[in-house]
């Protein structure tokens, strides 16, 4: 496919043939073209299928159908059944085959055209006009010989390849992108506050206000202007800890509100979402070239021409110098080099291979830029591995609870978790989680107090608990001095952090973070197998910083995790 080839609506491209990608990503469920195509392949076999089915009885003299009827009787019938699939179902592959010598770029549908109308125009004057073919046309049976099985069986073989394409097409771009964006948008926002109702995605504007209930998603891009939540964007970010939203910040299309509620002003809308950025990004890598696919444009550009000579010299010697009849035998040879020498590799091997591995990358959270870094990354000998989502469960899940002396550990946990079991963020519900596996009783909260960007308070079993960060501390005149030093190697871990504190003393840290998979020490060792095989990793491994070496799953936190600000 050439990316620099435009034009307004389907079709197919001037100089290679094959059918031209949309620009934009659509939302559509069907591909016309495949349907199209497919139609024509099912209707093709239907009808080759007899016919292959005479040709292989005329090995098989035991057969009884060959006494049905006379020979110009059978042309005849494979004349009515081969029409059809030559002039109707192979018709998308003639036009193709001259738009190609009109556009003097001869690709693999010229040699189709070429070998297939051939045999088809040939059989039909042998079957409707035989009188004007001299003696030395006729065979044996002194009638001539006709070519409609391998015209109509090259066609449908040739429709067979082009709904494969298609269907890998579709799987991979515009008709399978909600499977590989599951953050994409389906058809409606959110209400608007001022109307309370629901309203179909293409009919928000920019400037509209937006009401986003606990646990949609987000519709646009745009800014909070009122309320409070926490939305998981692991889909843009990777991160798992869900992000806390206040008036003034910024939220993105396709992100998950978690359970509280607010409203947002539109300021991105349809195409211009960070989100169909995306999308459209992995269409355009799927509409890229790669560096080895101009070696194969020119391979091809001389390659049919030579195609083309070598079935006009077939041609010419058979004609000449072969056995009776001549011209028959020339005219098979001839369009046997053109089909048989037919370059489909070369024209589809390396784009799909493109389209289909920029589309399955993108259904596994992995974005292409384009072809060119898709044939380059064979070629890497450094692996730097982001850890969330990748190496990690990509769920926040209690990590550690140390207390200061004079609280244990469980009682600690049992405090942390009761006042937290009131509270809306995630961040609380991985601890309260924590506590009820290790069968810890809960207890009621009396007074619970949430401050946004702070922490929470209130009394559980007669003590003034409060979870949060310094400046909740600081607010409470409590002293964190003496958990800060703990606090700060939990988060160099990749923990994220919360200070708790019991009748207005430092009672400990409580650390949430996202674990290791079970399959992480596996997946390395794996990866570091397949490495050490490689030929051109002779002499190089993977590189990772001095500091941290990778020897287990463990130490890939210290590594790759980036501070996480308290909570």
């Amino acid at each position: 496919m050439h990316p620099e080839v435009k034009q307004t609506g389907p079709g197919s491209c001037p100089k290679c043939g094959m059918a031209l990608e949309p620009r934009e990503i659509t939302s559509q469920d069907s591909n016309p073209e495949l349907v199209n195509m497919t139609r024509r392949l099912w209707i093709s076999v239907v009808l080759a299928v007899p016919m292959l089915a005479l040709m292989v009885s005329a090995f098989l003299p035991s057969m009884p159908m060959q006494h049905l009827f006379t020979a110009r009787a059978w042309g005849w019938i494979e004349f009515a059944l081969a029409t059809p699939v030559v002039i109707w179902c192979g018709f998308p592959f003639f036009v193709r085959g001259w738009q190609s010598i009109a556009h003097r770029s001869l690709n693999m549908f010229t040699l189709i055209s070429l070998g297939t109308g051939s045999a088809y125009l040939y059989s039909v004057f042998a079957t409707v006009v035989p009188q004007i073919f001299p003696a030395s046309f006729r065979g044996g049976g002194r009638q001539i010989d006709v070519y409609f099985e391998p015209a109509a069986v090259i066609v449908a073989l040739v429709l067979l390849g082009q709904v494969l394409e298609l269907r890998a097409r579709s799987q991979t771009s515009g008709c399978d992108s909600r499977a590989a964006w599951p953050g994409s948008q389906d058809g409606e926002a959110a209400g608007r506050p001022r109307r309370g109702a629901d309203v179909p995605l293409d009919q928000v504007q920019v400037d509209d206000r937006l009401r986003v209930r606990p646990g949609e998603k987000i519709p646009v891009d745009g800014t909070v202007v009122e309320g409070h939540s926490s939305v998981d964007e692991s889909m843009i970010s990777g991160e798992p800890i869900p992000v806390e939203k206040d008036s003034g910040t910024k939220v993105t299309a396709g992100t998950v509100n978690g359970t509280g509620g607010f409203v947002m002003r539109a300021e991105r809308v349809g195409s211009d979402t960070l989100l169909s950025q995306i999308v459209k990004m992995v269409s355009e890598a799927q509409r890229s070239r790669a560096p080895i696919q101009r070696l194969a444009d020119q391979v091809s550009s001389y390659f049919v021409p030579a195609v083309i000579v070598a079935a006009i010299v077939t041609f010419a010697v058979w004609f000449f110098v072969g056995p009776q009849p001549r011209f028959a035998h020339a005219l098979v040879n001839a369009v046997a080099v053109l089909i048989v020498a037919c370059p489909c590799a070369l024209g589809l091997a390396t784009p799909m291979a493109i389209m289909v591995g920029t589309g399955r990358g993108a259904r596994a959270g992995i974005l292409i830029r384009n072809a060119e870094a898709l044939e380059t990354f064979g070629k890497v000998d450094t692996l730097i591995i982001d850890k969330t989502g990748t190496l990690t469960e990509g769920k926040p899940t209690l990590s550690s609870v140390i207390p200061q002396p004079g609280f244990e550990e469980s009682g600690l946990l049992q405090l942390v978790a009761s006042l937290e079991r009131s509270s809306e963020h995630p961040l609380a519900a991985a601890i309260v989680k924590g506590a009820e596996a290790k069968k810890l009783a809960l207890t009621d909260v009396v007074g619970f107090n949430s401050t946004t960007g702070k922490g929470v308070k209130g009394t559980v079993s007669g003590k003034q608990v409060a979870v949060g960060n310094t400046e909740l501390f600081h607010d409470l005149s409590v002293d964190p001095a003496p958990l800060l030093d703990q606090a700060e190697t939990l988060r160099k871990e990749g923990q994220t952090v919360m200070l708790v504190a019991v009748d207005g003393k430092a009672a400990g840290i409580v650390g949430v973070a996202d674990p290791i998979k079970e399959s992480t020490p596996d997946a390395i060792r794996e990866l570091r197998q397949q490495v050490s095989r490689s030929s051109w990793s002779r002499e190089t491994t993977l590189r990772r910083p001095r500091q941290s070496p990778i020897s287990s799953a463990s130490n890939f936190m210290p590594t790759y995790c980036r501070k996480r600000k308290q909570r």
